[in-house]
């Protein structure tokens, strides 16, 4: 279930009740301080709520300043093994660090970063997948199971613990969507902490997609998670565009528009494919709260879309324009999309 406890990234609030999130992460490299800000403004723009960075090393600490300076969403230090990182990007003004307390070295390398984080107000994601398994658990079980993965999560947790550190989120990815969501599943039934999604190493855009909606929409959907990342080789404009639909196909998302749209079949005869895709694109930015339709014909156009806010259903190389089921007009095929997004801006 939804996690009770609640942390603060920034402005930003994970768990606890608070609206479902989403993130990325900069592909720039982390020296390249002008693209990184670039994209990250970019990010910001489609919709992002958090910002992740890599920091792997002293010199790469300044992005972080840079990002603070020019972005108003969170802003996350991605970081591995040095716990120096943690305490200089701390300094630096981060919103949130993302480490695992295991592999920094000594208890007093974990109390430094757990106390650091405490004085400041800075939440902690730990963060384990298949490849980076505490490794007794590991042995113990042979393989990554969803145990596995959920073990070594809270065994990273509870080294915070020592010090009096619960300002925490986990995350426990694969590549696999079944192995994937047992472990979250498990994770949410033995421990009260924010839940950050994602199908790690998901792949290019298409199968990412695909892989993320099953893995991170089976969670939602029974109330599981509290922050999203959809993890693709691809520009990461394009995870923050893939989140947010899968948080509007689960009526998660309270800004965008959500789209239905018919298969199209023999009683077709407009390009509804053609349709459907331009609208899509003209109205990815729009922050309506609405429901549009484009069907194919009148079949499945008022009537089966009837609790669409507007859409549109084809007929013979015209189209009519509908409001809740009611037929407001007919326009000409050529003229349909204009018609819908004038009709869109006067809601």
């Amino acid at each position: 279930m939804a996690s009770k406890k609640q942390v603060k990234a920034g402005n930003v609030l994970i768990g606890g009740g608070a609206k479902v999130t989403v993130q990325s992460m900069l592909n720039i490299p982390a020296h390249n301080f002008n693209e990184s800000v670039k994209q990250a403004k970019e990010l910001e723009k489609a919709g992002c709520d958090i910002i992740r960075a890599a920091v792997p090393d002293m010199d790469a600490v300044r992005l972080i300043s840079e990002l603070k300076e020019n972005v108003n969403i969170p802003v996350v230090a991605d970081i591995h093994f040095n716990y120096k990182l943690a305490l200089e990007s701390v300094a630096a003004g981060v919103d949130k660090i993302r480490i695992n307390p295991g592999n920094i070295g000594d208890d007093s390398n974990v109390k430094a970063v757990a106390d650091a984080c405490s004085r400041n107000n800075i939440p902690i994601r730990i963060g384990v997948n298949s490849g980076s398994l505490v490794k007794s658990i590991l042995e113990k079980y042979g393989s990554p199971t969803p145990q596995a993965l959920c073990d070594s999560a809270l065994y990273h947790a509870s080294l915070l613990e020592r010090f009096d550190f619960d300002n925490i989120v986990l995350s426990m990815k694969s590549s696999s969507v079944k192995n994937m969501v047992e472990a979250y599943e498990l994770a949410s039934m033995q421990c009260d902490y924010p839940l950050h999604l994602g199908v790690t190493e998901a792949g290019t855009e298409r199968m990412g997609i695909i892989k993320s909606a099953a893995g991170i929409g089976a969670l939602l959907v029974k109330g599981i998670g509290d922050t999203i990342r959809v993890s693709l080789t691809a520009d990461p404009v394009k995870e923050i565009y893939a989140a947010k639909d899968i948080l509007k196909s689960l009526d998660m998302c309270d800004s965008g528009i959500q789209f239905v749209s018919c298969p199209t079949c023999g009683r077709t005869k407009i390009d509804l494919i053609g349709l459907a895709n331009e609208a899509q694109e003209r109205l990815k930015n729009c922050p309506k709260n609405i429901k549009v339709a484009i069907m194919g014909c009148v079949v499945n156009g008022p009537g089966e879309a009837r609790e669409a806010d507007i859409g549109i259903a084809g007929g013979d190389k015209v189209g009519l324009i509908f409001k809740k089921g009611e037929i407001i007009c007919k326009v000409p095929e050529e003229n349909l999309i204009d018609a819908l997004v004038e009709e869109i801006e006067k809601l």
